[in-house]
């Protein structure tokens, strides 16, 4: 089974995931992403800002950067508003 790392960059600082884990694909590692940023995204609403800027890379265990998740990428915003 792969081993992936999930590597966080956001408004918060850099977090690598030094141990990883497995999945069974790259695809899984890809939802584990979305549901980590989606998360995270979770808890900084309830602070009244949601920062979109940072990303998860997703890392195989040679080093080599497979996949780039943006946060941006995890969520639909819809407003009433037109973006400025």
């Amino acid at each position: 089974m792969p081993h992936y790392h999930l590597n966080i960059y956001n408004g918060h600082g850099d977090t690598p995931d030094a141990e990883g884990r497995d999945f069974p694909d790259q695809a899984a590692a890809h939802e584990q992403a979305i549901a980590g940023i989606r998360s995270m995204l979770s808890e900084e609403a309830l602070t009244g800002a949601i920062d979109l800027c940072g990303r998860i890379e997703i890392v195989a265990d040679d080093g080599a950067i497979v996949a780039v998740v943006p946060f941006s990428d995890a969520v639909a915003i819809r407003s009433p508003h037109p973006p400025a």
